[in-house]
């Protein structure tokens, strides 16, 4: 974790921002974000310290210019965070002064940033529909999200151009400019190149500052790290640790949280300087190793992408070298960032997949595999795009697929449908507060499952049309409020186009919804359609009974639901439900495209921990499960529903079409003794499941007993590293609630 600044500094930082964009207000987007960028940097970036072999660790001040706020209240461009404003109030070193100044600040924001901005947009239909941002803690069935995430920036034209090669080709579109606006646009585009190299030279400057006093083997580090750091800032690199340098420290002023195709535009580097005799085996891996490192000290679980292997690479040969030292960095580091990712195909080098095996199988979580013989055609179709781009689709965060450097998709929206379904049954009441919620005009009575499915669709439909919608008023207001200069200069077309990324720049401007509780609500309707309209065994009043009761008094209904076909056992009936709900979503979520100036909006059936958060805000449900207890994982089984082995899992994991939707995610629990006692096995079941239709799997590999061991004794346990949802973390620093929903997981 990267420590915050001292109380004066940090106050000092956010007064000076404060006051650059006030007297910035009205001056032309572009002229007032490099004038706050130049306000914030280098104030919010952390020294370099011993021990470091890359610099660019950044700290996130209470106000600051940023893609993404973080925290539960979110955010974009211009942010100021809620709570961390009250942790400076409380601070100790906080004179009354201090306490009046910042509440002028956090007055003056509350007005000025981009989630009130947004809100301010909304139509009437968006402020009645989505009344709440705070999902994290309060019930309800959609939501909207504030932020700009998931970009993969253009780190191969970087890598290969260098800064001064950027600066030509913005200088030769400056002398061809057209409007006073593009005259700004890419004045204020050279002025952020000028910002970055003046960075280098802060931290090269750090660098040398340090030789004097450290170790002679932190001093050939630092001498290195000064070298490179000066070389970068206008060069293009020379070697693989300068490509590492330039592209993270690039990555980090953007505020971009995940790295691309690190193989791709690396892969050249480490091959050259291996034949060259600049580094060794040994060495590379140290320099990774480093890299690896100052990934993981961003804290950013959720984000932190490194993809490695697939289609579509420029040079295959040096690209697998690469990987091949990826993955031998992560079966020495076994920690929770960078989040590796490992696409495949046939054809690739299989010794690549055969290590990537063994190194889930030593502990670890990472690489998480993905099947490019079904993505890349299946990208195809859900983007509209043709076989060469679609083989540049790759995931961020917890798993939702754009373009690479071409296309924006970012997650603006939550929809939980198994909340949806809650409310349906309570005649459109959120029980858990008695406020009217969603659709109007629901029965009293269903003659009929179908009946029941219908409304229930209508209710799901509703909210994705206003989810969609807001999607498109959020990026209409970030591209109101700043051209996000260090996105626009690595992405197509911004500079080709003179515009910013969010306003007409970017070639492919999409969207994604996050669902949740997909294969419970599915479990639930089968339920639902098994034991009140088929078999009669009582009917849906006092089904809503034994709910509102979370079973107590009613354990023989709790194990008929519990009994019903579950989805996750190659049972024809639950798949089919399962498939169907899937279907039905994916396709009126993609369909909003013709309803918004989006070019694409989809679901992405991912999953952080928020099955677990939106689980607390939900009552007991028809497939057995206790009210506000954690839901199903993204595609996966609710907990401990798959009991009919391991085949069966992964056949009804590989039927959902993945052709309508930005990304599914499945996690899958294996036993040590599985994975490498019997390997041949194991690999068999991911080949069936491969070759029928499965498209990715996030595998974690445990002994049977080290997770109820981890949370008997969990200072035993700090290097037991799991596979949450979206994202890796160590079991001992989880939340009850998600370590039980992790345990309750089958394991096979």
């Amino acid at each position: 974790m990267i420590p915050n600044p001292g109380f004066r500094e940090h106050v000092d930082l956010i007064r000076d921002f404060t006051e650059t964009y006030k007297t910035n207000i009205d001056a032309d987007q572009a002229i007032r974000e490099i004038r706050c960028l130049k306000t914030m940097y280098p104030g919010v970036l952390i020294p370099i310290r011993e021990g470091d072999l890359f610099a660019g660790k950044y700290r996130h001040p209470a106000v600051c210019f940023a893609p993404q706020a973080g925290g539960d209240q979110g955010g974009f461009a211009y942010s100021c965070r809620d709570d961390l404003m009250e942790e400076l109030m409380a601070h100790p070193e906080a004179h009354p002064e201090d306490v009046k100044l910042l509440k002028e600040i956090k007055s003056f924001w509350s007005d000025e940033n981009s989630i009130t901005k947004t809100r301010q947009a909304y139509p009437d239909k968006l402020q009645k529909g989505l009344p709440s941002d705070n999902w994290t803690k309060e019930p309800g069935i959609g939501f909207p999200l504030y932020r700009m995430a998931g970009t993969q920036l253009d780190y191969y034209t970087l890598v290969n151009i260098g800064t001064d090669g950027l600066r030509k080709r913005i200088e030769n579109k400056l002398n061809k400019a057209d409007s006073a606006k593009q005259i700004v646009f890419y004045s204020t585009c050279m002025q952020t190149l000028d910002l970055f190299s003046e960075i280098c030279i802060w931290y090269a400057d750090r660098a040398a500052e340090m030789q004097p006093a450290c170790g002679q083997s932190a001093l050939e580090d630092f001498r290195q790290m000064e070298l490179v750091l000066r070389n970068i800032s206008h060069q293009k690199p020379e070697n693989l640790r300068e490509a590492i340098q330039l592209s993270y420290l690039w990555c980090i002023l953007s505020g971009s949280q995940n790295y691309g195709r690190i193989d791709d535009y690396m892969g050249d580097f480490l091959v050259n300087d291996l034949k060259t005799g600049f580094l060794d085996e040994d060495k590379a891996l140290r320099l990774f190793k480093g890299y690896w490192k100052i990934m993981n000290s961003r804290n950013i679980p959720y984000d932190g992408r490194v993809i490695i292997g697939g289609k579509g690479r420029r040079n295959e040969k040096t690209a697998d070298k690469l990987a091949f030292l990826a993955l031998e960095t992560a079966s020495h580091i076994k920690d929770i960032l960078p989040q590796l990712t490992f696409r495949f195909y046939d054809g690739q080098n299989p010794e690549l997949y055969a290590k990537a095996l063994d190194t889930i199988g030593e502990g670890g979580t990472f690489p998480m595999l993905y099947n490019d013989e079904v993505n890349v055609p299946a990208a195809m179709h859900a983007f509209q795009i043709d076989q060469e781009e679609a083989c540049q689709v790759i995931p961020f965060g917890c798993g939702e697929y754009i373009i690479n450097h071409r296309s924006v998709g970012t997650p603006s929206g939550i929809l939980n449908l198994l909340k949806a379904l809650e409310v349906v049954l309570h005649k459109g009441i959120d029980p858990l507060t008695g406020e009217k919620t969603g659709i109007d005009n629901i029965p009293d009575e269903f003659d009929s499952f179908d009946e029941l499915l219908g409304v229930y669709e209508r209710q799901v439909k509703y909210y994705i049309e206003l989810l969609a919608l807001q999607e498109e008023i959020e990026y209409q207001v970030a591209g109101g409020i700043a051209p996000f200069l260090f996105f626009s200069i690595l992405y197509d077309d911004c500079i080709e186009r003179g515009k910013g990324m969010f306003s007409g720049g970017v070639r492919y401007l999409g969207g994604t919804l996050e669902i949740y509780g997909y294969t419970s609500a599915a479990d639930s309707l089968s339920a639902i359609r098994k034991l009140v309209f088929e078999e009669q065994k009582m009917d849906l009043k006092k089904l809503v009974e034994i709910l509102d009761a979370d079973f107590n008094g009613y354990s023989r209904e709790r194990l008929e639901m519990l009994n019903a076909p579950k989805y996750g056992n190659d049972l024809e009936e639950a798949d089919q439900m399962a498939t169907y709900l899937h279907d039905f979503v994916c396709n009126h979520t993609r369909d909003q495209r013709n309803n918004t100036n989006l070019h694409s909006y989809l679901v992405v059936n991912i999953n952080n921990d928020a099955n677990t958060t939106l689980g607390k805000f939900t009552a007991a449900s028809a497939d057995g499960r206790k009210a506000f207890t954690s839901m199903s994982n993204g595609n996966s089984p609710g907990m401990g529903r798959d009991s009919s082995g391991p085949t069966a899992l992964l056949n009804s994991l590989a039927k959902p079409d993945p052709t309508i939707h930005a990304g599914a995610v499945q996690n899958m629990k294996f036993s040590k003794e599985l994975f490498n006692k019997y390997r041949e096995h194991l690999d068999a079941l991911l080949n069936s499941y491969f070759i029928q239709g499965g498209t990715q799997a996030m595998i974690t590999v445990v002994g049977k007993d080290d997770l109820e061991n981890a949370m008997k004794e969990p200072e035993k346990y700090s290097h037991l590293i799991v596979r949450v949802g979206g994202f890796s973390a160590r079991f001992v620093e989880l939340s009850k609630e998600v370590q039980m929903e992790i345990l309750n997981r089958t394991l096979y």
